[in-house]
């Protein structure tokens, strides 16, 4: 496979530079682009240096594979440029996720999806594939109606910058400096933020309507109703989420265990809680702490953690395309 990065200098970008080269994807040739700044610099594969460009028509031919990990609205400019180089584009960005005719894959809860794409298949919201990914082998055995959830999202949600600024205001604390928020809309050191996007009408952010719409999209259930509540918290990566759900016909918590043990992708931890710790640096969703919900008579109560730049992003979309490879 001939396969090309947008966004290459970024941390989803990097971590599928990795991801391609940890599972040894037979990949013939790797293009990496990212902006005019950062041109002719260098990124490490397999022990070699890969040059950077600006992408554009002429470097996008040959490529079967494009992977985006750039902004909606970069994304939305090369979008055409890359059906007409005739590769596949996997977009990390929102800027397509809910286009009816846009496939939106987690490869283990609905991968045949994506055979169905006209050149494009979008990847979902991170905190989205994890908290789907401890749900969806419920969901199985019987269909969700409602889903009540909080995340705690880490700062590598924001990217590089979302990192940078965690360390600058620790150091600004010990310091007894200034604290300066450009990142965030506020202080992320030893606090948290329930303010994640944009704000909707409706009260809820941007961030928050994502679990819902592209719930409904990815576990084909186009009736599942969402209250979402996004926090970002002043760790490093991998997400936590706290989810609630009510099924159609009640399931045990023994039957939920052990759909989660078996589902590909998925650790069921009852020895402790899962944490963002010990979930970072790897591609599997832990899921812990099944419980009856109280609230509901068909209800499970569960808690997961999952990396945000592995699983949540560039990782799903690097298994979006090995799983498009084998079929």
């Amino acid at each position: 496979m001939k396969i090309g990065i947008l966004g290459a200098t970024g941390a989803v970008g990097r971590q599928m530079i990795e991801c391609i080269e940890e599972r040894n994807i037979a990949c013939e040739e790797l293009r990496v682009f990212a902006s005019e700044r950062s041109k002719g610099k260098t990124v490490q594969f397999k022990g070699q240096e890969l040059v950077l460009d600006v992408a554009d028509e002429n470097n996008l031919k040959g490529l079967d594979y494009v992977l985006g990990a750039v902004s909606n609205a970069m994304s939305k400019y090369y979008r055409p440029l890359i059906e007409k180089a005739g590769a596949v584009y996997i977009d990390n960005s929102s800027a397509f996720r809910l286009d009816e005719d846009v496939p939106l894959v987690v490869p283990q809860i609905n991968g045949e999806d994506a055979l169905k794409h006209n050149g494009i298949i979008a990847n979902p919201n991170c905190s989205t594939i994890i908290t789907l990914m401890a749900v969806a082998p419920i969901a199985k055995i019987s269909p969700i109606k409602n889903m009540v959830a909080t995340t705690f999202q880490a700062v590598s949600g924001a990217g590089i910058p979302g990192f940078k600024e965690l360390n600058n205001q620790v150091k600004a604390i010990q310091e007894g400096k200034e604290i300066e928020s450009k990142v965030f809309p506020m202080q992320i050191a030893f606090n948290c933020i329930s303010e994640i996007g944009s704000y909707n009408d409706n009260g809820y952010t941007t961030e928050e309507m994502k679990m819902q719409n592209e719930g409904r999209k990815i576990l084909h259930l186009p009736e599942l109703n969402v209250t979402c509540t996004c926090v970002r918290v002043p760790i490093y990566r991998s997400h936590s989420i706290s989810v609630s759900v009510e099924t159609e016909q009640k399931v045990t918590i023994e039957q939920a265990e052990e759909a989660i043990k078996n589902f590909d992708g998925d650790v069921l931890m009852k020895e402790h809680v899962p944490n963002p710790l010990e979930t970072s640096n790897q591609d599997k969703v832990y899921v812990g702490r099944i419980r009856q919900d109280l609230t509901k008579d068909n209800g499970l109560a569960i808690w997961c953690c999952g990396d945000q730049i592995r699983k949540g992003a560039a990782a799903n979309a690097v298994e979006i395309m090995e799983y498009l490879s084998n079929h």
